[in-house]
């Protein structure tokens, strides 16, 4: 089958090794590797994206328009096939194919703040070079995907729906998703102020979708399924939410939940040096709530998700989602303990950014 990928797009499968690649949890990736010239082939998820001509399209106007207007940047997008097209269907599976980018590498856990910066740098300059496209021609593959009102919406819906049995074991979380429901309010504000703009949103900031060079140096982003219209507060506070603590979302020991501080200040650094000019000071105020927003928004989709009996996130073990909650819950309040410090960092930064000029 994946020979027969390799032909559409005129390539000699002989020539190939053709290897599983990589670590994300949502699209199959493989690698092919050639005497000359290596690529990466993806079988895209229909179970998550319903349909995939969305991407296909998106991606092709993107990467038309960063050709047109900004031809040196690195903008990694899928390859034509032979016919043309950027998908190549096999019994219902849409596949596609992109250069593999040589002497670059991936990792999957930041362990210095430089690797935030770099990575929050990258985000920045995906969303500033793109400032001027047309956001009619770009297409949702995840409609309402970072829609908190929708999310919230969802979740009390669970809550009516739930057994007594996990209402029970969640109640403490429970209560602590409905005190914090104020962070909800704010976004509810932000989609009805005409301040605050859609911009082209990258809307999966985790680590892994940051090409690095030899020397760690942030290359490009990656993994553009989820690129569509949005608010910066999306990529800013998904980069808070899996950059600030060493512990993932899967920790269960939640003493080892601890903000970095170092890593928020990395990651205003590198955000803002691309966004600084382009943020509005709306914005810009924004930028810690972007935290919250992010971080609350995972906790209510993973308790909601419990309360309906685990029905859309993968689990191990009874509790899974719970566990997961309640690690988003803890994040969540060590980040509002640290909103003083941020604020100092923020003023810092500022301040030696006006000593610069």
């Amino acid at each position: 089958m994946l020979h027969t990928i390799l032909k559409a797009y005129s390539l000699k499968p002989e020539n190939f090794k053709i290897e599983s690649f990589g670590s994300g949890l949502i699209n199959h990736t493989w690698k092919a590797t050639g005497p000359e010239n290596s690529y990466i082939i993806q079988r895209i998820n229909k179970q998550v994206f319903k349909e995939p001509e969305i991407i296909a399209n998106n991606l092709q106007k993107l990467d038309e328009y960063i050709k047109a207007t900004a031809a040196g940047y690195l903008f990694a997008a899928p390859l034509p096939a032979e016919d043309g097209s950027f998908l190549v269907r096999i019994d219902g599976d849409y596949y596609r194919l992109f250069p593999f980018i040589k002497n670059s590498h991936t990792v999957d856990f930041l362990s210095a703040p430089e690797q935030a910066y770099e990575a929050a740098k990258q985000f920045g300059r995906f969303t500033r070079l793109l400032g001027n496209f047309n956001l009619s021609g770009l297409g949702y593959p995840l409609r309402d995907f970072h829609n908190l009102e929708l999310r919230l919406k969802q979740f009390n819906d669970a809550l009516t729906h739930a057994g007594a049995d996990r209402k029970k074991n969640a109640a403490a979380e429970i209560a602590h998703i409905q005190q914090l429901s104020d962070i909800s309010l704010t976004y509810e504000k932000i989609v009805r102020d005409a301040s605050i703009p859609l911009r082209v949103i990258h809307h999966d900031t985790k680590i892994n979708n940051i090409l690095f060079d030899e020397d760690e140096k942030g290359l490009c982003v990656i993994d553009l399924d989820t690129v569509m219209p949005g608010y910066f507060i999306s990529d800013v506070g998904d980069m808070m939410r899996t950059y600030l603590a060493e512990a993932n979302e899967e920790e269960k020991d939640l003493d080892k939940i601890i903000i970095r501080d170092d890593f928020f200040a990395a990651i205003y650094a590198g955000y803002m040096e691309e966004m600084g000019s382009v943020l509005s000071s709306r914005e810009k105020e924004l930028f810690i709530y972007a935290g919250k927003f992010m971080i609350y928004m995972q906790a209510v989709r993973f308790l909601a998700d419990y309360l309906n009996g685990d029905i859309y996130y993968t689990t191990n073990y009874p509790e899974h989602n719970l566990v997961r909650a309640r690690n988003q819950l803890r994040l969540l309040e060590h980040y509002l303990a640290h909103e003083a410090a941020f604020k100092s960092m923020i003023a810092q930064f500022q301040k030696q950014v006006a000593g610069q000029n």
